[in-house]
């Protein structure tokens, strides 16, 4: 056996793909999307019909995919996706949108063009600690990738039907990668379908250890000057791809009928 050392140009390490066809970028978002929503089933963030990941269509950035009102999570494929327009219309696909999802999604890519994909659920711990008001501390080395890169929308008046409050909702956003919304959970953006979903599924679980920490005595934060670094270590969106596609890997190889 050569023991050699191998050079590092000869080894295998994935990168986002870039495209020069739409169509073939149109259905890489679509497959992705379906995965991070069988990811989203398989996690336990169903509630119901609630909760909805958005992704731009490359070729009418207005217009976005998104899951069917009332199916599954963990039934969805590319051939269920619908397709609605800057005005709540579906104009692609063959069932209903979720109202609350073009009202907070719609505002949310309109004020953040660089935000390819958006991810929101009504999972427990999200929602747990949305209920307290507060922000998600620098407790862990993982919630450092939302360290002073999330924002907080500190109110609540219902399920979100109108417009206007996805508007409101979008600038408590910002220009960060997260936003807890109040009384209801977690919303989270990316540059692609996998890093939005990945800051989802990460900040989530940020949120169950900072509930379990704080239930269990006094905590120790990470030092400002740390947090900063580790956020820029760990808190970019390729990073959140990077992390991704294990799990990518792991859903396309168990749910084989995701591409259907």
């Amino acid at each position: 056996m050569n023991l050699d050392p191998i050079p590092a140009d000869r080894l295998t390490f994935r990168l986002p793909p870039k495209f020069d066809d739409v169509g073939q970028e149109r259905r890489h978002r679509q497959e992705r999307l379906v995965a991070a929503l069988r990811l989203f089933g398989r996690f336990g963030f169903e509630e119901g019909v609630a909760g909805h990941i958005t992704a731009r269509d490359p070729e009418h950035p207005d217009h976005f995919w998104v899951n069917p009102f009332g199916m599954s999570f963990k039934h969805i494929r590319v051939s269920d996706l619908i397709l609605v327009n800057h005005e709540g219309q579906v104009v692609h696909g063959r069932y209903h949108v979720n109202q609350a999802a073009f009202a907070i999604h719609s505002m949310v890519h309109q004020a953040r063009p660089d935000a390819v994909a958006a991810a929101h659920s009504h999972s427990v711990y999200g929602k747990a600690l949305s209920s307290l008001g507060a922000p998600l501390e620098p407790l862990t080395q993982d919630a450092c990738a939302f360290y002073e890169d999330h924002g907080l929308f500190d109110d609540y008046t219902g399920v979100v039907l109108d417009t206007e409050e996805g508007r409101r909702i979008a600038q408590a956003l910002g220009s960060h990668k997260a936003v807890i919304l109040r009384n209801h959970g977690l919303l989270t953006v990316g540059d692609s379908v996998d890093a939005a979903a990945w800051w989802f599924i990460t900040m989530e679980r940020s949120c169950q250890a900072q509930l379990l920490a704080k239930a269990a005595g006094p905590t120790v934060s990470i030092e400002h000057d740390q947090a900063k670094l580790t956020h820029g270590q760990i808190g970019n969106d390729l990073v959140g791809w990077i992390n991704f596609q294990p799990l990518y890997d792991q859903i396309v190889r168990s749910d084989t009928d995701l591409f259907d």
